[in-house]
């Protein structure tokens, strides 16, 4: 460990002293390990058989608090070659369970030959928090696109860890840089295709939704239903509780209200019927942040027998009409600037 104190200088055997700090960090990332930063289930006793759970792992800190006073209240695991066990075999889990999982690496330089774990270069993670400025807005890593998927970290800082990344290379959102300079025209179509099918498919899992809350029947007491449609709503993140807020005519009047409480008391005022729908609807929503979005959907639609398919038609066809309607007046539009061009030349 004292080695890992020390850096080769200019010479063979020139040795230069490192800051503490340094020490610190190699010793945190590889000696004492935060198991509440462990990507694998630390109840898991099947994980790896012979090393059974964390919970009662004796070389755990907080297994022993006399002996670790300080790093008790940390809870590391000081046993590298355990936990790295550890993570390996949840990473093996994680790619059995589900085959298609991208795997990348977050090391520097190249994988080798046949690799399934994707280098740095061929993927672009993106940025789970929102951007906070319009530069960050602007910039690939903060924009999901059609390919956007789970990839599992197998190699390099943060192995087990689950992110979202694109990649794939045909994307013009993540890797525009791989596209010919005189392709900008192609570009900007191709983001604005992009657009129009992330609008088309929004649009047609919104209606589908309302059709399948329309399907929903009253079988429950109003205050069971508001009971738990109440607390179901909750759960929603801003943007779906926006959603079915919107389906309601509730909106906010001014930033500083909250729409969670304009929607409770909605609730409070509303028959059984109306209970219910919300109840369904606030359930798919809920779901569609755990599992996939379109399956989730695909299945309540089944369940309510819900014509998926006449709906996405009905949408195509509405999105097409508006798209020849903007086509026309911009026809219109430049044949008025070529006669006003031509009766300013005369």
């Amino acid at each position: 460990m004292l080695q890992r104190g020390l850096e080769r200088g200019w010479a063979e055997s020139e040795r230069i002293l490192l800051p503490v700090r340094s020490l610190q960090f190699w010793i945190e990332g590889n000696i004492l390990l935060v198991l509440k930063l462990a990507p694998f289930d630390k109840r898991d006793a099947q994980l790896v058989p012979a090393a059974g759970s964390c919970v009662d792992c004796p070389k755990r800190t907080g297994h022993n608090k006399l002996l670790f006073s300080d790093l008790g209240k940390l809870d590391a695991c000081t046993s590298p070659n355990c936990y790295q066990a550890k993570v390996e075999a949840h990473v093996a889990k994680a790619v059995a369970a589900k085959p298609t999982l991208v795997q990348i690496s977050t090391a520097h330089g190249q994988q080798k030959e046949g690799s399934a774990t994707l280098p740095r270069n061929k993927y672009t993670e993106i940025r789970p928090e929102k951007p906070t400025t319009k530069e960050q807005a602007a910039r690939p890593e903060f924009k999901t696109c059609k390919y956007t998927t789970e990839a599992i970290i197998a190699d390099g800082d943060g192995k087990g860890k689950v992110h979202k990344v694109c990649a794939n290379p045909t994307c013009l959102i993540h890797h525009p840089k791989k596209q010919p300079r005189n392709a900008d025209a192609s570009f900007k179509a191709e983001q604005e295709r992009q657009r129009r099918e992330a609008a088309i498919d929004n649009t047609t899992g919104i209606r589908t939704l309302a059709a399948i809350t329309a399907a929903v029947p009253v079988r429950l007491m109003k205050r069971d239903l508001f009971f738990v449609a109440e607390r179901l709503a909750s759960l929603l993140d801003e943007n779906r509780l926006a959603i079915v807020a919107k389906r309601y005519g509730i909106r906010k009047a001014k930033d500083s209200d909250s729409l969670g409480k304009l929607f409770a008391a909605y609730l409070r005022r509303v028959e059984e019927g109306v209970l219910g729908k919300v109840l369904v609807e606030a359930t798919i929503l809920y779901m569609a942040t755990r599992h996939n979005p379109s399956q989730v959907l695909h299945d309540a639609a089944a369940i309510y027998k819900v014509d998926t398919d006449a709906i996405a038609l009905k949408v195509n066809q509405e999105f097409a009409a508006k798209q020849k309607t903007q086509t026309a007046k911009k026809t219109v539009a430049k044949t008025q600037r070529k006669a006003m061009k031509k009766a300013k030349a005369a």
